[in-house]
């Protein structure tokens, strides 16, 4: 089957294992839609269990090589790669606004963060692989060791496919670790092809990275095969807690470390001394960017009742004003969902919301394949919209008596992955922002914000293990305790 290519539209692309372009091994397909006009962009593998475990042998026989590397080739590898992804970096922006319906903002953002990513991952290299550690025993010289794990299993999403994707595989790798990922069916270019393509090109040896496609609703077989392989020493997932979840449960029954990075229901609080205009920005930003199709978006805005009313009316105008449509327009805010599935799901959660007496201040009427940003107000406590995350641009507003009602409703949450504070006293945001139940809170900023090295996770039903560069280590390398002595140690029988 053809290798992608930066001329991945109307191509045929499968799996790539052990550095070369492979068919599923059933030969079957599934056709890569646009969600925006909905053409075919590609035909892509429909991989399986079988699959999943060629890619696994792979990366199993490419381990050795890989990880006992000079620091100096790994490096230069990730240097390369950075600059492979800055130069195609118009034909990347186009490709994830087609493929997923990515508006320029934001695709400039994974970008971004991705060439950090690689630049940052490249000094992971020359990382100190151990400390001394002190000992009672006379003439021992003990040591704790890192080692890469071997072989990583990474499940991505679509929603920031470049880079979480990049996430997913760049750290283990850098470790010495190699690597099979498996993209979201929804975009199995930017969030996997793309990948072993700049990385083969910027010299990373075969087999090091392995990327396997699958149908819609086919994930299951190759994420079973991830977690039953025992040549898989760690799994990471980003996605949604009740995938997470059935993934805990099987990974528990193989002993398999996972690190899970799932959904988020972020609370915004905004504090009665809080810059409205600033406010109302913000939290514009923070709801609907990518048309509110990130983890870490605002979903619940919690405003002091002094601020409230106008805080509303003026964030409501603002969000109705939203370019809506085609994501290759770099006007355009809020693009398409997903697909159809995403848009009827908040059709309908909208609709229940109304019926249980929301309010809805502005959006809510579809405009297929477009969802225009939406606010509610007055939404009950047993709306399904309350209770969980709805992935897309829509948002609830409340008003509250107190900053301390704010953070008592945002902690009622099962979810706890981000939040943020407004205020315009920041040593009270700290201070809210320490009995907030969750894994990150920006303290006079919006909730969507991610950097290469920063410790990326939630708590609670958000997930556990941290992404970033600088914890990496802690999640996909091991620590052996190694002795020496330097002399001969006398037993007592």
């Amino acid at each position: 089957m053809a290798r992608a290519g930066g001329d991945w539209r109307k191509s045929r692309f499968g799996h790539f294992i052990g550095g070369e372009w492979v068919a599923a091994g059933s030969g079957r397909t599934y056709p890569d839609h646009s969600p925006w006009s909905g053409e075919v962009l590609a035909e892509v593998a429909a991989g399986d269990a079988e699959d999943a475990q060629a890619a696994i042998a792979a990366a199993h026989a490419a381990f050795p090589g890989w990880s006992a590397l000079p620091p100096g080739r790994r490096q230069h590898v990730f240097l390369r790669a950075a600059d492979i992804l800055h130069a195609r970096r118009d034909g990347i922006l186009d490709a994830l606004a087609a493929e997923t319906g990515c508006g320029r903002y934001f695709g400039e953002v994974q970008v971004d963060f991705a060439v950090k990513l690689l630049r940052q991952a490249a000094q992971l290299a020359y990382q100190p692989t151990g400390s001394l550690l002190p000992s009672d025993v006379e003439g021992m010289q003990a040591m704790a060791v890192r080692r890469p794990v071997g072989v990583v299993g990474a499940i991505a999403p679509w929603n920031a496919s470049l880079t979480l994707s990049g996430r997913a595989v760049v750290g283990p790798l850098a470790l010495g670790n190699t690597v099979v990922v498996k993209p979201s069916e929804e975009a199995p270019y930017t969030g996997g092809a793309l990948w072993a393509e700049v990385l083969h090109e910027a010299g990373l040896p075969a087999g090091a990275l392995n990327v396997v496609t699958h149908a819609p609703g086919e994930a299951g077989g190759v994420a079973d095969a991830m977690l039953a392989s025992p040549l898989v020493k760690r799994v990471n997932f980003t996605g949604s807690t009740p995938t997470g979840r059935r993934l805990a449960e099987k990974a528990g029954r193989h002993l398999k470390r996972v690190v899970l990075q799932l959904s988020g229901q972020n609370p915004l609080i905004v504090t009665r001394d809080a810059d409205l205009a600033y406010a109302v920005d913000a939290a514009t930003y923070g709801a609907f960017i990518h048309q509110g199709q990130v983890c870490m978006c605002a979903r619940r805005i919690y405003v002091e009742r002094p601020l409230a009313d106008e805080f509303t009316a003026r964030f409501a105008a603002k969000v109705a004003a939203l370019p809506t449509g085609d994501p290759h327009d770099p006007a355009t805010v809020v693009g398409p969902v997903i697909n159809e599935w995403a848009l009827a799901l908040l059709d309908r959660r909208v609709k229940e919301a109304v019926e249980l007496g929301s309010r809805v201040l502005a959006g809510g009427v579809p405009q297929p394949p477009c969802y225009p940003a939406t606010v509610l107000t007055d939404v009950p406590d047993e709306a399904e919209i309350a209770q969980g995350e709805t992935f897309g641009p829509v948002v609830v507003v409340e008003a509250v008596d107190s900053a301390d009602e704010a953070v008592t409703r945002a902690n009622a949450s099962d979810l706890g992955l981000a939040a943020s504070v407004i205020t315009g006293d920041p040593r009270h945001g700290l201070k809210l922002a320490s009995r907030l139940d969750v894994g990150i809170v920006h303290v006079n900023d919006q909730p969507v914000n991610d950097e290469p090295q920063m410790p990326f996770g939630g708590v609670k039903d958000s997930g556990w293990g941290r992404f970033g560069l600088g914890f990496a280590a802690e999640e996909f390398s091991e620590l052996q305790w190694v002795t020496v002595r330097d002399q001969d140690r006398a037993f007592p029988f």
